[in-house]
């Protein structure tokens, strides 16, 4: 189907995602897991209730080592209330965040927008803890902290978000439900931007002592799906969230799109034998309804991520519904693959459907089909051949036949028979890259945070990322820092002028070498530069490009062609640049263009709250800041650029390498005949004098020096002759 055949049906473009499993806490490291064929699943902690679970027969699970790990600061709770929270209400907090940050979004920017909220969440465990506590531990935080639904509800209020917020229990198909209604949501245009998953925390030893009793888990610690040692699965915890968006206003936005959800459907198959029985008939129905609503025929299916549990009753069933729809009449007679990520980390329960979600967009992405775990011996009940079936048990390349796009399926399927499969398709090719204006000599790379304690370890992380990928353009690195990430109080910024340069930077950043500075601590400064910054055609760009430019530098230059002889526009946007470096128009040049740059900047809202300025640039601030009309500034402008040229030329101007401090001594002799002419850094001093004094004292202050290209000793003794004249024009 074509690129507007799939915004026209209405398909869902994922945009971003962020997902805590165990062995792993981010869609990177999750590929990286996967694509390796390993196992999360460990021995239970001792922190986790390991004796009273091993007197249970309980051994092994999946757990996320941060669980417990939070900052309230940064969400503006207070300490008090996050003890009272739900852990997985604070999950969900930092997986939202996460995961608009993938998508480039900035949180900030979507308060107020009507963005819903879809979480699944079936665990209670945390309210198990608490409520065995002492009576006194029950406070004014309790009631929010441990309800269910508050879990999507503290994501809406934490951003200032307007869209539907709710929380979904339909069982371990909670997640991808929640993804599902989502959808729905965004089709409807109820919403327009949504955030959907799951979350799933197990805290407590009593919901895996009654998954033990129920029968559910494997002994042996390990998922067999499809496999005939099939006995059950291994509990696993963490979550994930997926951005969404309408497809055609996410290439209209120019979002990222990871791939794109066809279509999907939701039933409950009925039941089987019992009420936890899966049936057969119901699963297959739910299927034919999901490949029909997405437009897509079943036999060109590539891939299925299972509900996968690895027991012996769901398998089978889960098999032969498969087999009947996507199964048969399959194209080129190749076999439906199959696989499930509990085999890797576990059944994360309430966040078991967003997980084979996310693995699923990852193997589209990367175009890898990754190995479903511990299948030796085909399960008897399950006749893969006669059914159409395979399990992936290899890492291989995802490369269908010619002119068909990567397609897959999702299932997820509850306790009680809620069911939900949801049908991918590859991201639509990009647009080719947009050439780049420019190229820079030195790029940035801006970083905040709440805290500088925060800032520094972001920016180990981002060496690190920056460091793994080496085919990343700085300048791309440097566009998504500026612009798709919050800005925080504490903020540093890195230059360099290639990525070697850069990642130095990052180390001295994460180490402590390099300053972070502390925004709302004083104001905003404007510095005007002085003589030595001109150029040629220096704002000619600008004046095309901005009226308000425009009209700015016009106004200078009339008011100063009344005192000289000559138009300072023609001399700044001509061809002479040996007019330009005459003393008078140099300093006029840059008056006028400096004005016009603040008069620019202003009327985009940026207004100074001190100015500041050096040689001429201290006429320009004087002037911005009200101390004078412009007639009057361009008088005394135009008045010092004449006099100063004037001046018989000689002297000397020196930059030297050191610090005012260390070259006052020197000049003990030579008051009359040299200065400190200006200090430019903690080390960059320049002096200026009589030629031969000022070369004197450069030799005996002994640093590295470089002699300056001037007609005069600016700033020196050598300007006295001025003064009187320059006085009265003032």
């Amino acid at each position: 189907m074509s690129e507007n055949s799939l915004v026209r049906h209405g398909h869902i473009a994922v945009i971003g995602m962020a997902c805590r499993v165990p062995g792993a806490s981010t869609p990177d490291e999750f590929w990286k897991l996967l694509r390796n064929g390993e196992s999360a699943i460990t021995e239970i902690p001792a922190d986790r209730y390991a004796d009273e679970l091993r007197d249970a027969g309980i051994r092994f699970g999946g757990f996320v080592e941060t669980a417990a790990e939070f900052d309230p600061e940064f969400f503006g709770i207070s300490p008090r209330e996050a003890l009272a929270m739900d852990p997985q209400q604070r999950l969900a907090l930092e997986l939202c965040w996460e995961a608009l940050e993938n998508a480039g979004l900035v949180p900030a920017h979507l308060e107020g927008s009507r963005t819903g909220v879809f979480i699944g969440a079936i665990a209670d465990d945390y309210a198990t803890l608490v409520h065995r506590r002492d009576p006194a531990a029950i406070t004014q935080h309790t009631l929010t902290g441990l309800n269910r639904g508050i879990i999507a509800n503290r994501v809406s209020y934490a951003l200032g978000l307007r869209g539907p917020s709710v929380a979904v229990d339909t069982g371990q198909s909670s997640s991808l439900a929640a993804v599902h209604l989502a959808c729905e949501s965004l089709r409807r245009g109820e919403t327009e931007t949504a955030v959907a998953g799951g979350v799933q925390l197990n805290l407590a030893p009593d919901s895996f002592i009654a998954a033990s009793r129920f029968g559910a888990l494997s002994p042996d610690g390990r998922s067999f799906t499809f496999d005939a040692r099939a006995n059950g699965y291994v509990r696993g915890e963490g979550g994930g969230l997926v951005v969404l968006k309408r497809l055609a206003d996410a290439r209209r936005d120019g979002d990222p799109v990871l791939g794109v959800i066809r279509g999907s459907e939701a039933n409950n198959d009925g039941g089987g034998s019992s009420l936890t029985a899966p049936a057969a008939h119901g699963q297959e129905a739910m299927l034919r309804a999901a490949y029909e609503r997405a437009g897509v025929d079943p036999a060109r299916v590539q891939y299925v991520e299972l509900h996968g549990t690895g027991t012996k009753v769901g398998d089978p069933v889960e098999a032969e519904a498969l087999g009947a729809v996507l199964g048969a009449g399959r194209a080129n007679g190749a076999p439906l693959r199959v696989g499930s990520a509990k085999t890797n980390v576990g059944h994360l329960e309430g966040a078991a459907g967003i997980t084979g979600l996310i693995k699923t967009l990852l193997s589209l992405t990367h175009r890898e089909l990754f190995p479903s775990l511990n299948y030796e011996t085909p399960n008897p009940a399950i006749p893969l051949d006669t059914l159409g079936l395979t399990v992936q048990t290899a890492l291989a390349p995802w490369a269908p036949e010619a002119d068909t796009p990567r397609l897959a399926g999702v299932s997820s399927f509850g306790m009680g028979g809620t069911n939900v499969h949801m049908v991918l398709e590859q991201a639509p090719a990009e647009d080719p890259a947009a050439e780049r204006p420019m190229d820079l000599d030195v790029v940035p790379w801006v970083l905040s945070a709440r805290t500088e304690v925060a800032l520094r370890a972001q920016a180990r992380r981002l060496r690190s990322y920056v460091a793994a990928r080496p085919e990343l353009d700085p300048v791309d690195v440097g566009y998504s820092l500026a612009l798709s990430r919050s800005a925080f109080g504490h903020r540093a910024a890195v230059v360099g002028r290639d990525r070697d340069e850069l990642l130095r930077g990052l180390d001295e950043l994460a180490t402590g070498v390099a300053p972070v500075t502390v925004a709302g601590r004083g104001g905003t400064a404007f510095l005007f530069t002085g003589q030595g910054a001109q150029r040629l055609g220096m704002g000619r760009e600008l004046y095309g490009a901005f009226p308000v430019f425009a009209a700015a530098f016009d106004a200078v230059c009339v008011e100063l062609g009344r005192h000289l002889e000559g138009s300072v526009r023609e001399v700044v946007f001509g061809g002479d640049g040996e007019a330009l470096d005459r003393t008078v128009f140099t300093q006029a040049g840059l008056f006028a263009v400096e004005v016009a740059l603040f008069r620019l900047v202003e009327s985009w809202g940026l207004a100074p709250d001190f100015v500041v300025g050096h040689s001429v640039g201290e006429l320009v601030a004087a002037y911005v800041a009200g101390v004078f009309s412009l007639e009057d500034a361009c008088v005394l402008v135009a008045a010092r650029g004449r006099l100063m040229q004037a001046l018989p030329e000689g002297g000397a101007m020196v930059s030297l390498k050191a610090a005012e401090a260390e070259v006052l001594p020197y000049l003990a002799g030579y008051e009359d005949r040299v200065s400190v002419a200006a200090v430019n850094g903690p080390a960059a001093t320049v002096i200026s004098g009589e030629e031969s004094a000022v070369l004197a004292v450069a030799e005996a202050v002994g640093v590295k020096s470089k002699r300056l290209s001037v007609s005069h000793a600016f700033h020196s003794p050598l300007m006295e002759g001025m003064l009187a004249e320059f006085a009265e024009v003032a």
